[in-house]
Formats: C-alpha cells, sequence, structure tokens
C-alpha cells in the first residue's frame, strides 16, 4: 500500500506546475472580476450576477486541482470547457456599452487568457500529464472480500476524450442559460410586466435542460449512436431559445454577453461529437 508520501513523490514534475497554475488562474480569475467591478461605468443588477458568476469559475478550477492531482480522466475535458468559457464570461464584461475599456481591465484580461492558454496547453500537450491522467473515480464495490471503496474502470464501453469533452462542454448549457434569465428579472423589477411569461419560459427551458442533457449524455457514455444526434438536436433548440430571449429581453449588449458563451460552448459540444465520429470511422494504423 502507497502511502501519501510516496504518491506525492512519484507525480510528475507538470503536475506541480499544472496545480501551480491553476492555482495562479483562479486567484487571477478573482482579480481581474474585481477590476471590472471597480472601472464599470455602470454597477447595476446585470453586471453583479454575471461577476458572480465568472467569480464562481475560480471555485471550478480549485475543484480541477483535485482531478488533476488524482489523475482523473475527466480533468482533461473539465479544464478545456472551463478555460474557454472563463475567457467568454471574463471578455464580456471588459467591454462597456460606451467608450473603450479601460487598460487594466485589458491588461488583467490579457493575462488570464493566457494563463487559460497555458492551462490548455498542458492538458493536451504534455506528454507526463497524458500518462498520469488515467485514473477513474472511486466506486463502492461489493465483491467476496467485502465492501471496499476503490478505483473501479466504468462498466461501459471506453469513450473517446472528445466524447468526455462534449459531455462537459453540454452540461453549462442549464447554467449559460439561468444567468441571463437571472438578469432578465430586472426588465420586470423596471415596470416590464409584459416580460414576466418569457422570463419564466426562460427559467423553466434552462431547467429542462439539464434534464435533456443528462439523458442525452448517459446514454452518450455508453457508445448509443441516437445520442449523439439526440444531443446536436438539444444543442440547436438551446440556441434557438436561449439567443433570442437575450435579443429580446436584454438587447445587442445581452446578445453579446451572455449568448457569446452559450454558442462557444455549443460550437464545443458539436465539434467533440464531429472528431469523435470521425476518429472512430478512420481505422487503426
Amino acid at each position: 500500500m502507497r502511502t501519501a508520501a510516496e504518491t506525492e513523490v512519484r507525480r510528475p514534475s507538470a503536475v506541480r506546475v499544472l496545480t501551480a497554475l491553476l492555482a495562479l488562474t483562479a486567484a487571477a480569475t478573482v482579480v481581474v472580476e474585481l477590476l471590472n467591478w471597480w472601472y464599470a461605468p455602470e454597477q447595476g443588477f446585470g453586471l453583479a450576477v454575471r461577476t458572480g458568476w465568472a467569480m464562481l469559475r475560480s471555485l471550478g478550477f480549485l475543484l480541477l486541482i483535485g482531478h488533476v492531482r488524482r489523475g482523473r480522466t475527466v480533468a482533461r475535458p473539465f479544464g478545456l470547457i472551463l478555460a474557454v468559457t472563463t475567457v467568454f464570461a471574463v471578455g464580456r464584461l471588459i467591454v462597456p456599452r460606451q467608450g473603450v475599456p479601460p487598460l487594466p481591465g485589458l491588461a488583467g484580461f490579457a493575462a488570464l487568457s493566457a494563463l487559460c492558454a497555458a492551462v490548455v496547453w498542458l492538458l493536451y500537450r504534455s506528454p507526463a500529464l497524458a500518462g498520469h491522467l488515467v485514473r477513474h473515480r472511486p466506486r463502492l464495490v461489493i465483491d467476496r472480500s467485502g465492501i471496499s471503496w476503490r478505483e473501479t474502470p466504468p462498466r461501459r464501453p471506453q469513450v473517446s476524450g472528445w466524447l468526455l469533452t462534449s459531455r462537459v462542454a453540454a452540461f453549462t448549457y442549464s447554467p449559460l442559460m439561468l444567468v441571463p434569465a437571472l438578469v432578465a428579472t430586472a426588465a420586470i423589477l423596471d415596470g416590464r410586466l409584459a416580460a414576466a411569461p418569457a422570463v419564466l419560459f426562460w427559467f423553466g427551458a434552462g431547467i429542462a435542460t439539464s434534464y435533456a442533457v443528462l439523458l442525452c449524455t448517459a446514454f452518450l457514455m455508453r457508445g448509443k449512436r441516437w445520442a449523439r444526434t439526440l444531443l446536436v438536436v438539444v444543442t440547436l433548440v438551446v440556441l434557438a431559445v436561449d439567443l433570442p430571449l437575450c435579443w429580446w429581453l436584454l438587447g445587442l449588449d445581452g446578445l453579446v454577453r451572455d449568448g457569446g458563451p452559450l454558442v462557444a460552448a455549443a460550437g464545443l459540444t458539436l465539434y467533440g461529437l464531429r472528431r469523435a465520429t470521425r476518429a472512430e470511422r478512420t481505422p487503426p494504423a
């Protein structure tokens, strides 16, 4: 049985570098969001909601540190979608409604983008990390020796990394719909009572999307071909519902700030499905 000290020694140096980089990225996310809030000409309800959502991503980087240290296979797709959506979430808050962005905000965004790019590069280009991120989550196992909690490969067929990426990206649909829906409640508070049914529908659609994605990805991980088609349909429906509501209730500014991250997540989902399908059709050398 390996001790914790032995496990720490056996970890590649790339793991320690990536862990430090993720901690720095989490801190940079908070600092950049505070800078954006400080220099924002309008510190309204919408900016507060978007800033809070962006700052929550720092917790995502801390969670990713745990996956990396434990060598979990999910670290790669989780890190990719977290880095991409963080850049979009922070970038949408830098540009004001009028005028040019403040220099400190631009500098912070550039630094955060560089950190996110470095995270993705290490996750997908480091051979040491590729050999380290191979473990699965521990499960409760009942066998002849009794009941134990240990790492066990999933019973489902082995899936490609691109399918895992599509799965993680699709799980962001629901929060990316609920955040602008929450921002749109300000329209009701301002007296636009006619927007109330649309906002309620938006919330309902966001919650329903989480269940639809959960159903699709559950069968997607089991190698069901029809689940890929269903996930594409869900993605298109989500875009068809969310983008017009962003335009109508939040205007062009809301369409860019809130619709942009969802389009990025949808594009990553569809790209992952396409790459996975192409890899399965290509015969091994």
